[in-house]
């Protein structure tokens, strides 16, 4: 089973890798809260035939204690704040800079896997997740022109930063939940509650819903069933048999999933910086799954 979860880690980081992208092929009018909206609740619709064609599902949602349930309605805010932050970011920063921004998050999920969750973190996993920031430091400094800082660009890290802190606490939430809740029954649950969650951010902020193009909607529907299905949920699938501070060093791999991906659908070749910090990256996510 283990070596089945790190297939599917590798599938959902791939998955995710090309959320970025798609969010850039939305049309500039469409808000981000309305994207961040629409990629969970066609997300939440995927995955309905899933929990209704399996009876075993129902009966799991009936039998979870109203503790879980809580925690689930928490990890479920956490998601929508995530998304919330990190697709606004991406009106005023760079893709590359966003990304790795709010993938940054290791150096905070290790230690609080360590003393919560009581993961053991061996001197070879530090050194990963030291090896593998460095080389988001490369990224950034690749990627990103610090002689070109803005108000709107300093807003748009800001925002990536805080996307990734929420990222960070969803997966150690996640973590927590799918030892003892199904991957579908999690999933739906905390989907759900994102979605309603947004769609309360949206109608609070006068943020329109409606009046969008049928090919902004067919793209939702991708990154629904790319970046939610084959992304999120293969990920939190994975959460049940790999350790948080590994599944969470394993999201770096994104910047360099939207990388490639960026080059070969945008035509963005990027710099030098971004081979050399992608390849110390993935050296780092290696030494981290090490035991």
């Amino acid at each position: 089973m283990k070596k089945k979860a790190d297939i599917g880690l590798f599938i959902s980081i791939l998955s995710v890798s090309a959320a970025a992208i798609l969010i850039r092929l939305v049309s500039e009018e469409v808000p981000p809260l309305t994207i961040a909206f629409y990629r969970l609740l066609f997300t939440v619709l995927l995955l309905l035939p899933a929990l209704l064609f399996y009876k075993k599902y129902i009966g799991e949602l009936l039998k979870i204690d109203k503790k879980t349930y809580f925690l689930m309605i928490g990890i479920g805010v956490i998601l929508s704040l995530h998304f919330a932050f990190w697709i606004t970011s991406l009106d005023y920063t760079s893709v590359a800079s966003s990304v790795i921004l709010v993938t940054a998050h290791p150096v905070i999920v290790a230690p609080v896997a360590y003393y919560f969750l009581k993961e053991k973190v061996s001197i070879v996993n530090i050194l990963g997740i030291i090896i593998s920031l460095f080389g988001v430091t490369i990224l950034i400094f690749g990627n990103y022109d610090l002689g070109a800082l803005s108000v709107d660009s300093l807003y748009g890290n800001i925002l990536a930063i805080f996307g990734g802190i929420f990222a960070g606490l969803y997966i150690l939430g996640g973590r927590k939940i799918r030892k003892t809740v199904s991957v579908v029954p999690y999933a739906f649950v905390v989907y759900l509650i994102s979605t309603i969650v947004l769609f309360l951010m949206c109608i609070f902020s006068n943020t329109s819903i409606v009046g969008i193009e049928v090919r902004d909607y067919e793209i939702f529907i991708l990154m629904a069933f790319i970046s939610g299905i084959l992304g999120h949920t293969i990920y939190n699938w994975s959460l049940k048999y790999i350790k948080a501070s590994v599944a969470s060093v394993a999201l770096l791999g994104e910047p360099v999933g939207s990388t490639v991906l960026a080059i070969i659908i945008l035509s963005e070749i990027p710099s030098s910086f971004t081979f050399v910090g992608g390849t110390i990256i993935l050296a780092g996510i290696y030494l981290t799954s090490r035991k």
